[in-house]
């Protein structure tokens, strides 16, 4: 570790106070930064050509959405994985329609959709859109119950894994071969042998554990030479990981839970949650919620977009 490249931020690109930032996404066409507030349950959008002070609330929502994804073909709308399925947001009026709820009618009758939310997702080479559920600590504390979705682009929905407990950074290698898939109590990204025709994983095994017993990885960006960038949520740090699984550089931030880091052109902006133990941590409230941005000499790959094949209509 002594010998890794060290970037050190010493405060906020914006000071906000999220409860839990998340999904941090870069609209290239405007050069615009998108995230989320999953507690607050708001999107967030600043224009990056203006700079910190175009930061506006696109919306206050009645639900949480997760993560976000742009549609091919589709500038007026973007696709989420929110509190109770996947559905479409319109960028300007801010309304929003499911197009697939994740639970059938009995597991609605049972309670599921209050229990259960989306957390962190991304679309594959083919347009698939991958989500992972996981219970809402607004209702529930956390258990190893949740489940990874993928809706198809004609709409068919498939749980692929069960008994996740808090899913996150969901990624593959430019040649599709393997996906990255990560359970954030285990502190560990799995690997899977992907087939990119079909949608199937199998052959779990671990790519990277994180060995700091107060951290745990949340979510991650890819850059352009392969390498994984990962929030470590609890120890303030991202961390750049080889396609080895090496640690190879790490990004130090004045809080102590990043949550998911973004490429926009080769700066990387990293989302940020409220304190979880303040009167443990109290240096750690004065930036919080924040959004933290750091220059790291190398570009992302441009995410997949989702590839829906039926209508668009909010």
């Amino acid at each position: 570790m002594s010998e890794i490249k060290v970037y050190t931020i010493d405060e906020p690109y914006i000071k906000l106070d999220c409860g839990l930032g998340e999904a941090p996404y870069w609209e290239q066409s405007t050069n615009t930064l998108r995230f989320v507030d999953i507690i607050k349950q708001r999107v967030h959008v600043v224009d990056l050509n203006q700079g910190p002070e175009s930061h506006q609330v696109l919306t206050e929502l009645d639900i949480s959405i997760g993560t976000t994804a742009n549609i091919e073909g589709n500038d007026d709308h973007f696709v989420f994985g929110g509190k109770h399925g996947y559905g479409f947001f319109h960028r300007t009026t801010g309304a929003y329609k499911y197009i697939n709820k994740y639970w059938n009618d009995d597991e609605v009758k049972s309670g599921k959709e209050k229990l259960y939310r989306g957390n962190d997702g991304a679309i594959d080479s083919a347009g698939r859109f991958w989500v992972g559920t996981m219970n809402d600590p607004m209702v529930k504390a956390p258990t190893p119950t949740g489940t990874l979705f993928r809706l198809d682009p004609d709409g068919t929905l498939h749980r692929v894994l069960e008994g996740v407990h808090i899913p996150n950074g969901i990624s593959w290698t430019k040649d599709n071969r393997t996906m990255f898939f990560t359970d954030s109590p285990t502190k560990t990204i799995w690997a899977y042998d992907f087939d990119a025709a079909t949608g199937n994983m199998s052959n779990k095994r671990p790519f990277f554990i994180v060995q700091d017993e107060n951290g745990v990885p949340d979510g991650h960006a890819v850059d352009e030479e392969g390498y994984m960038w990962v929030a470590i949520h609890g120890i303030g740090k991202v961390l750049r990981i080889s396609p080895q699984g090496k640690v190879e550089a790490e990004i130090r931030i004045p809080t102590r839970c990043p949550t998911c880091p973004a490429f926009a052109g080769e700066d990387l902006y990293i989302t940020s949650a409220a304190e979880e133990e303040p009167d443990k941590y109290p240096e750690n409230l004065k930036y919080d919620g924040s959004i933290f941005k750091v220059r790291v000499g190398v570009k992302g790959v441009t995410p997949n977009r989702f590839k829906w094949t039926g209508e668009v209509a909010v």
